[in-house]
């Protein structure tokens, strides 16, 4: 079964009916076969399916955009030819997918149906869901949870400039953390911005997460030692980093990092375990801009993507794991703490393409 129809009847199909009962006397085929079905369609948990309504919910802009034109390039056309490649082309990367990725992707999709013989639009919709999610996976595994230390504290530095929603992003992730039985601390290290400590702070105490950080202008390291010391002092579980993210002073900020990583390493051993890198989705491909400059910087282990509800291009999550090689763990969905969504590819796939199941 392809990703497409997989999606299709996990997520769009009705609410199952009740299973009714085998009778002994019934072909062991049939049960075979039926065993089978209940394998390939699981049945969604209540919170499962929530998630599938906040993602639904959050890529709304993205699939009126994208995939009402998906849609009416498949009606107008009754043949595939070379004029429905170009305009497909051109569909994805107004998606915001990315033109290196795009140009890959379609020399996939081009050979796939000379290959398989291929000449219905609508048939090739599902090939379009299918390529897209090969080309995010790659052949690898995808992680996206968090990479939790054996010994307490698990430590995830923050990275990413300033305005893209770190601060916001840091307290959705605590909150959800302690929603799940965790001790939080979070650290401010953004000593430069003005109010960043300040900000942090007020967002431990609404979150109910122990805090450390000192006056603007402080040494970040030293704020950032002395916050690693309390941690392991109180038996926190999980530290939050947040760091300033003056990405147009490159030098500086590489510098600043590699001290930061150094000191941690020094309070606790092969710590950070997460190097999280946060990027505003509006932004578009000057967020893949900042992933590649980042991730020269310092060992980025995951992207948070905010904002990207406000975005109708959504296609940047697959342009930022094909082109910079980082996986999204993270994807923020609207302005609730719930809205901050562990990031699943079968569930984006269903939110951008609802409309075509």
């Amino acid at each position: 079964m392809g990703l497409f129809n997989k999606i299709k009847n996990m997520f769009a199909k009705e609410e199952p009916k009740e299973k009714e009962v085998v009778l002994e006397e019934q072909d062991e085929e049939i049960e075979e076969q039926e065993e089978v079905v209940e394998e390939e369609t699981p049945v969604l948990t209540k919170e499962e399916k929530e998630d599938v309504k906040i993602y639904e919910k959050g890529l709304t802009k993205s699939r009126e955009n994208f995939v009402s034109k998906l849609v009416n390039l498949t009606n107008r056309y009754k043949k595939v030819n070379d004029e429905y490649f170009d305009e497909l082309e051109e569909i994805l990367i107004m998606a915001d997918i990315g033109v290196d990725t795009v140009m890959n992707f379609m020399d996939r999709l081009r050979s796939r149906c000379k290959k398989e013989n291929i000449e219905s639009p609508e048939y090739l919709k599902e090939l379009i869901v299918d390529e897209l999610f090969i080309i995010y996976v790659n052949d690898t595994v995808i992680v996206n949870k968090i990479n939790y230390s054996e010994k307490k504290p698990t430590v995830i530095l923050f990275v990413g400039v300033n305005g893209v929603g770190k601060t916001t992003t840091i307290a959705k992730l605590a909150n959800k953390l302690i929603d799940e039985g965790k001790k939080v601390k979070l650290i401010a290290g953004d000593t430069f911005r003005a109010g960043a400590t300040r900000q942090l702070e007020e967002w431990a105490g609404k979150v109910g997460a122990t805090f450390c950080g000192k006056g603007e202008g402080s040494d970040p390291s030293a704020v950032i030692y002395d916050g690693l010391e309390e941690a392991l002092k109180d038996d926190t579980d999980v530290v939050m980093i947040d760091t300033a993210g003056r990405l147009q002073n490159k030098v500086n900020l590489m510098k600043e990092l590699e001290k930061i990583n150094r000191v941690i390493g020094k309070v606790i051993p092969e710590a950070p375990h997460e190097v999280l890198l946060v990027i505003d989705a509006t932004t578009g491909q000057n967020g893949i801009s900042q992933a590649k400059a980042f991730k020269e910087i310092t060992n980025i282990t995951g992207i948070v993507l905010t904002k990207l509800d406000g975005t109708a291009k959504g296609g940047i999550v697959l342009a930022i794991k094909e082109q910079v090689g980082i996986p999204v763990k993270y994807i923020g969905l609207g302005e609730r703490k719930e809205d901050l969504q562990v990031f699943d590819i079968e569930k984006y796939i269903y939110g951008l393409f609802k409309d075509m199941m």
